[in-house]
Order: C-alpha cells, then structure tokens, then sequence
C-alpha cells in the first residue's frame, strides 16, 4: 500500500465519523461555550467540518502561514448543519483529489507551519498531514462530543460504542 493510498483510506473512514458527529450539532447556538476560555461551538464545529482541506494546503504549497504578518484569517463560521456537512463533503473529496494526484516523493517532501513568519513545525508532508490533519481532527472530535453531551445532545459512536449508539 503506497502513502496516498493509506491516507485516502484514513481520509474516508475520519469524514465517516465526522459526519457521524457534525450531524448532532445543535443549530443555534454557534456562541454557546462550556467555558470562557473554550471555543465557541460554531467555530469547533466549522474547523472539524473543515479540516480536510488542510490536506490540500499541505500538499500543494510547501508552507502555510496560520497568522501572516499583516494578515488576519478568521474562517466563516458555518451556523447550519446542512453547512457543515456539505462543507464536510466537499473538502474531503477535494482532499482525497490531492492526494490522488500526488506523487510517493511529494508526500516525503518538507513541509513549514508557520505562525507570523515564525516556523513552529517542519516535517515531511506525510506526516503532517498524519499529526496536523487526521489525528487533530480526532481530538477536535473529541472536543466536540464533549460539547453535544452538554447540550443534551446525542454522542455518536466514533471509535467504539457511546453511551448513546451502540456498535
């Protein structure tokens, strides 16, 4: 199995579960947070049902700046469910394009995290898409399943059963 096959693979089973989660987010309440210090649910739930496109970004530049000096990326927040799946959607199959088109020796290349024109991470594409895509999104999952159950909502089975959908 090649690296883009294994990720496409991952890639399928993560946007499975994501939509699995996405599909409990309670509409109206983007601004509801369990602390002041915690995100806002709109904004954890646009960034899980975001998530995928970063794979693009890694792939198809070789640096990323999240706070570019002089710059100010502040991501819509997506307020419907319908939003966020589509959303979801569609930046897991572009995502699974960029990896299907890129070569075995594109994903070995280095790869920069940048915050204000600082360098905070340098790695290999592969692996940056493996810790700063997939495995953030599981903990950003997380996050939010922690949000549903405090908003009464239902907790999606994810990685083995919840207390709410047995598997």
């Amino acid at each position: 199995m090649t690296l883009k096959e294994f990720f496409i693979d991952q890639l399928a089973r993560e946007a499975a579960v994501s939509r699995k989660t996405l599909e409990q987010v309670p509409e109206g309440k983007a601004d509801w947070r369990p602390h002041e210090k915690s995100m806002a649910l709109g904004n954890l739930a646009t960034m899980v049902a975001t998530m995928p496109s970063w794979i693009g970004i890694i792939v198809g530049s070789d640096e990323f700046d999240i706070n570019p000096p002089g710059g100010n990326r502040k991501p819509q927040v997506l307020l419907t469910r319908q939003e966020l799946l589509t959303a979801l959607d569609k930046n897991a199959a572009a995502a699974k394009e960029w990896l299907a088109n890129a070569t075995e020796e594109h994903l070995m290349k280095p790869w920069q995290f940048k915050t204000a024109g600082r360098v905070v991470t340098e790695d290999p594409r592969y692996v940056a898409i493996q810790e700063s895509v997939l495995n953030h999104a599981a903990h950003h999952r997380g996050q939010l399943s922690v949000y549903l159950r405090l908003n009464e909502e239902l907790v999606p089975a994810m990685y083995g059963p919840s207390a709410d959908e047995r598997i």
